[in-house]
């Protein structure tokens, strides 16, 4: 293990004396940090430091920290402790500390935030350990080829014990920590080849090889046994760091997110992740709309900094962070900004106002955000049984596996429908798709044989069910009235709209219809006098009814949001879901979110898109257009004592007849709620 300069020994004791000094119990006073359940509003600085950082924490000072803590005030900081190179930012004696230390910044941060009642968590970087490797080699992922892993190590091997549990619990009792981010985790892991994977993996199924790419046999049940081992690891340090200390408040970051759906099986206390810096507001509709869904507490990180094209990193405006703030605030849960200080910990003016404008429009919304709750309308599936049939790595969808998804959302975001996205063991769980009145499913071509029945049934009670693509449709065939002909085969057609004819590509089923009405045509060309096949069709069954597309719709809104494609979508929705508890007269623009405030509160969330950014030519903005005016119709059993736009104040006119509200609102510049008391 390297070794500790006596001058860093000397202060690491005299800011220990001091954290001591200004400790919990030695002012009652004090006040205590919320809990990460009860915290909304929060920021995070990592530094990932490495061998070439000689100033690390020269600049810190409690001035400047205890500025940015007094403008923005949030519940909690996340402070660096050791990035993905593996070097620690403070003076560690079981890693390997940066050999640039000058300050403990730690220590720093500790004492000003205890003064505050502000909660102290770490960025630590854990499966992603590139100084671990180099001086434990024997510790490392090896891939397919037999090559060594410079940069990730083996959940199967001994760096948890060897390094993760003892220095995680050295800098939790040096400093007292609140909790911990722990960064570079299941986004981080790869399918391991290593001889104690392989030798798990004989273990566990009695075959002594594995696969290596798709096509091979075993290949699905390998990646599942390597998710698996992933949640093994992770479950054995998280409870290995709450029987240190039980209080500790610990995440994974991406764990049991849309990276990784599936039922929260570690004792993690919360959920997070940091989102596209660029890629941001589409982003962040996603994995928001999934993590509330989980029943987790749970909170999304924006970026507080991006970069155009072959540029270096600036600070985002404060407008462009807020618009992303209020995609999070919409669906319930809480924020926090990321930013690197200078490598030496000094944190920038711009950055303190940046983050306290943002701290001030999130904190007015709190009250009608925070926890609130939604009222289903529509469930948008996230096919877990798909996602992991299609990924090739253990927990990272970044191989356009959520392309289809993203594009039915967005497409029904446009149609001012309010849309949750849960996984199968959330729509299975408590029976809780009967509560949405319209399934969506996106194309999913693995569902299981439970799951398609339970679909069936909850159609059979009334419920309504739209199969947005020829694969899931397949799954459905019998139930669909129709009879397919041949295989699906790549095409390049024309799809009649109500607003004109639309290119439309990919893979289609020709389908004909028996017992099912025909919802729309598409053609070889333009000349819509002949040559029309069915593009889609609705059937009765039961009660309800299934709407099915023959071919990629939602992939192809997805690639080129062409209006006509929504408008398309909208005649077919309209059908299979002819009464939403809400109706929005504004522009595609707008998103909005039907849900109860944490008091139970009947609540209208609106979000206004315009202008939002778009990665390697529009990467920053610093105006957002005004959008309205809106006309909003509600479902309301109860004629409501006061409408009120949070946190405008804004005298809206509104009137109630017959169980409906109508409201006019002048105009959403950014994130509005309505709110029915």
């Amino acid at each position: 293990m390297p070794k500790i300069t006596r001058k860093t020994a000397l202060w690491t004791l005299f800011i220990g004396a001091t954290v001591f000094m200004f400790g919990a119990g030695q002012n009652p006073a004090q006040k205590k940090p919320v809990p990460r359940r009860d915290a909304f509003f929060g920021l995070h600085f990592d530094l990932h430091p490495s061998e070439t950082d000689l100033a690390l924490g020269a600049d810190i000072s409690e001035e400047n920290i205890g500025k940015l803590l007094e403008r923005v005030r949030p519940d909690y900081v996340q402070y660096d402790c050791k990035g993905h190179v593996g070097w620690a930012g403070f003076p560690t004696k079981v890693g390997w500390p940066a050999p640039g230390i000058k300050k403990d910044s730690l220590a720093v941060w500790r004492k000003a935030t205890r003064e505050r009642g502000v909660g102290l968590y770490i960025h630590y970087s854990g499966v992603w350990d590139g100084q671990a490797i180099t001086h434990h080699p024997e510790w490392a992922r090896i891939d397919e080829k037999g090559g060594r892993d410079p940069n990730n190590t083996s959940v199967f091997g001994p760096y948890k014990d060897g390094l993760l549990i003892p220095q995680l619990k050295e800098v939790v009792a040096a400093y007292d920590l609140d909790g911990l981010w722990v960064d570079g985790e299941c986004w981080a892991a790869q399918l391991d080849y290593s001889p104690r994977a392989l030798e798990a993996w004989k273990k566990a199924t009695g075959k002594t090889a594995a696969p290596k790419k798709r096509g091979d046999p075993d290949w699905l049940e390998w990646k599942m046994f390597q998710r698996r081992a992933f949640e093994t690891y992770l479950g054995a340090w998280v409870d290995a760091l709450h029987a240190f200390k039980p209080e500790l408040q610990i995440t994974s970051n991406w764990m049991y997110t849309t990276f990784a759906p599936k039922p929260v099986d570690v004792r993690l206390d919360y959920l997070s992740g940091d989102y596209s810096p660029s890629l941001s507001v589409d982003r962040a509709r996603v994995e928001a709309r999934y993590l509330a869904s989980t029943g987790m507490p749970w909170d999304l990180m924006a970026w507080g900094f991006d970069k155009g094209r072959d540029q270096g990193w600036s600070i985002k405006t404060p407008v462009q962070i807020m618009q992303e703030a209020a995609v999070v605030l919409m669906a319930g849960g809480g924020f926090q900004i990321y930013h690197q200080p200078t490598r030496s910990g000094y944190i920038a003016e711009a950055i303190i106002d940046q983050e306290g404008q943002v701290a001030d429009f999130c904190a007015a919304r709190k009250e009608a955000s925070f926890k609130s709750r939604t009222v289903p309308q529509v469930a948008l599936l996230l096919s877990a049984e798909s996602h992991w049939d299609k990924s090739d790595r253990v927990f990272a969808p970044w191989g356009g596996e959520f392309d289809d998804l993203e594009g039915a959302l967005h497409a029904l975001l446009e149609l001012h429908y309010s849309v949750d996205i849960l996984a199968e063991h959330q729509l299975l769980a408590g029976q809780r798709m009967n509560e949405f009145p319209l399934v969506v499913v996106p194309d999913s071509p693995k569902l299981s044989e439970e799951f398609r029945a339970a679909l069936l049934r909850y159609v059979e009670r009334g419920g309504s069910l739209l199969l947005m693509g020829e694969k899931c449709a397949r799954l459905f065939e019998p139930a669909l009235g129709v009879k397919f002909i041949g295989a699906a085969r790549s095409v390049n057609e024309e799809l009649t709209t109500p607003a004109g004819p639309v290119g439309i590509g990919g893979e289609w089923q020709e389908a004909a219809p028996t017992t099912a009405k025909t919802a729309g045509l598409r053609y070889a060309t333009r000349d819509t006098r002949k040559e029309a096949k069915t593009a889609t069709t609705i059937v009765s069954y039961g009660k309800g009814k299934i709407g099915a597309v023959f071919g990629p719709l939602a992939n192809i809104f997805f690639k080129g949001h062409h209006p006509y494609v929504r408008q398309f979508i909208g005649e077919l929705t309209k059908e299979l879901f002819p009464e939403p508890a809400v109706l929005v007269d504004g522009p595609p623009a707008l998103d909005v979110a039907l849900r109860t405030t944490k008091e139970g509160k009947m609540s209208l969330h609106l979000l206004n898109r315009s202008n939002l950014p778009l990665p390697d030519r529009y990467n920053f903005t610093d105006y957002i257009p005004a959008a309205g005016p809106i006309t909003v119709r509600m479902k309301l059993e109860a004629k409501p004592k006061k409408v009120t736009l949070v946190p405008d104040g804004t005298k809206i006119k509104w009137t109630w007849k017959k169980g409906w509200l109508t409201a006019a609102i002048p105009q959403v510049h950014i994130h509005s709620v309505l709110v029915m008391n």
